[in-house]
């Protein structure tokens, strides 16, 4: 019996952004996944329970340095400064190939939604993650920007969340 051996391709980069769109191009996740293995980070994987928008097409991989964002709870719209707390400083702060990375909050309100993934665009993300809810889904569709979450809730964060730090 013969058995056809795919040939291995050698990949070779010069920078940071070539590399990234190799990963973009060649790879998928089950086969990141593979190699995360063999180098022993068996943890790699976001929760089962966050997922892509669409998951009738096939969706591109995500590759760039995460930009971790942290979220809490509030209970009211602070009395002074700014509603969101320092959401907008940190889509002012994206870098070009990073992934706005958004933990912590409850699911009772959306993390991020179309003006924020606009905004991402803008300063060259290549996409967001949340572990709690987005909203304005149909319009995400739109902008083909790769985001990922635990799920869609048109609830808006004023006075239920704001972000109290990112790049930590």
């Amino acid at each position: 019996m013969k058995k056809k051996i795919k040939e291995i391709k050698i990949m070779e980069w010069n920078n940071e952004k070539e590399l990234l769109e190799l990963i973009r191009k060649e790879l998928y996740t089950s086969v990141i996944g593979d190699i995360c293995d063999e180098f022993g980070y068996k943890n790699q994987f976001l929760s089962q329970d966050i997922r892509p928008i669409e998951t009738h097409k096939k969706v591109p991989i995500m590759a760039g340095r995460a930009m971790p964002v942290v979220e809490v709870n509030v209970f009211e719209e602070p009395k002074e400064g700014l509603p969101f707390g320092k959401m907008l400083e940190a889509l002012d702060d994206l870098k070009e190939n990073e992934i706005y990375v958004c933990a912590g909050a409850a699911k009772n309100y959306a993390t991020i939604g179309e003006l924020m993934c606009t905004a991402m665009i803008a300063r060259g993300a290549v996409g967001a993650v949340s572990d709690s809810y987005i909203r304005d889904v149909e319009g995400i569709k739109e902008l083909d920007f790769p985001v990922y979450s635990a799920g869609f809730y048109a609830q808006d964060q004023r006075g239920r969340g704001m972000v109290i730090d990112y790049r930590v």
